[in-house]
């Protein structure tokens, strides 16, 4: 039974070490050991930078902690993500949501490079055949996933499996474009926009989401650069009218996403990478949007464990038993207490990927729970 290690989100005594940043340095201490990391050994920290607008991400005061952990093992951090605007934007982003080398105490770095084409292909599997891996990650020999918990519009649950799913590969590629990227992912067929320009207002918000400036309006009409366009999805995201969509399959992309984070993993020994789980600000969409929505639960607090699934399914388990906020989406939605709040929310059975996790392999349902 793999453990799971837990830090409370309460503060019941007035001194650091009942703090958040006071917890999470216990929680590290006795989970970063020689046996993850090497002396002089380059260790990834993976997380999401954000947008602008979307300021709920694991935020600098714990990434610093994370990446001085690393450095008092004797290894050596990075803090990285992969491109998903423009990469000098996304520097820019992560700069402003205080992610920065001064603020972290260690590199900040494009996983993917400047362009989000910087990339290896490797094989996956039955549903995405193959997918390109940031060469950073790819390349990199140890890592932390380090992920804000929160909901996703499509996958429903969105924590450490999404983020090496959807963060562990590009955009696209230099040869094969967007279809081994993660647009794979989001998209599961030709992933050929369909517009519907009766329900259209032409109220422009697609073309102004779109993060490479894809789409435009010519004579009231749809267009958009097919070969560019790496399907992240945004502009059906915010259409008001529900004027775009592009196909997709719940079931299929819900599978896609640990099939991807096998093909991540493939790439590091087993005994090499420590997953935290950050159960704060638990918003119901992801950190790629423009905004962010107020979150539908109390912060609980942070995960450690070497084991993916374990992880995943405590922080699932610690989600179902909160009772959703006031004046947010869940109270919106008018979900009870005791209930599934992000089943609710999404009407997505995030499960399945759960589940599927264990189908291939990333590890184990059933876990120990130790709080410190």
């Amino acid at each position: 039974m793999s453990k799971v290690f837990f830090a409370s989100a309460r503060a019941r005594k007035w001194r650091y070490s009942d703090s958040m940043p006071g917890k999470l340095e216990s929680l590290l201490a006795g989970s970063i050991k020689e046996k993850y990391f090497d002396k002089d050994e380059w260790v990834a920290v993976k997380t999401h930078f954000g947008s602008d607008g979307a300021h709920r991400i694991v935020r600098p005061v714990f990434l610093r902690i994370i990446a001085d952990a690393v450095k008092n093992s004797g290894a050596k951090p990075f803090v990285t993500d992969t491109v998903r605007i423009k990469g000098l934007d996304y520097l820019e982003v992560a700069n402003r949501n205080g992610i920065n080398h001064l603020s972290v105490g260690a590199p900040v770095v494009l996983a993917d490079g400047l362009y989000g084409n910087d990339n290896i292909v490797i094989k996956a599997g039955e549903i995405l055949n193959e997918v390109a891996i940031a060469s950073v990650i790819h390349d990199a020999s140890a890592m932390i996933v380090c992920s804000h918990v929160k909901g996703h519009i499509n996958a429903g649950y969105a924590g450490a499996i999404k983020n090496l799913a959807m963060g562990g590969v590009s955009g696209r590629h230099r040869s094969c474009g967007w279809k081994c990227g993660r647009g794979s992912m989001h998209t599961l067929g030709e992933g050929l926009f369909k517009w519907d320009s009766e329900k259209c207002i032409l109220c422009n918000q697609c073309a102004e989401i779109c993060p490479l400036d894809c789409i435009e309006f010519k004579d009231a009409r749809f267009e958009y650069d097919s070969e560019r366009c790496w399907r992240c999805g945004r502009c059906t995201r915010v259409c008001p009218e529900g004027a775009l969509t592009f196909p997709g399959d719940d079931l299929i992309f819900l599978k896609s996403l640990p099939e991807a984070a096998k093909a991540v993993l493939s790439t590091f020994r087993p005994d090499k990478v420590l997953y935290i789980n950050f159960l704060t600000e638990i918003q119901p969409e992801c950190d790629c949007m423009p905004a962010a929505d107020v979150p539908v639960v109390q912060d609980i607090g942070i995960l450690v464990s070497d084991d993916l699934v374990a992880v995943e399914m405590a922080s699932i388990d610690m989600i179902r038993k909160q009772a959703p906020l006031p004046s947010s989406l869940a109270s919106d939605q008018a979900v009870k207490a005791g209930q599934d709040i992000l089943l609710d929310i999404h009407k997505k059975p995030y499960m399945t990927t759960i589940d599927e996790a264990v189908r291939l392999g990333l590890g184990s349902l059933e876990y120990e729970l130790v709080e410190i």
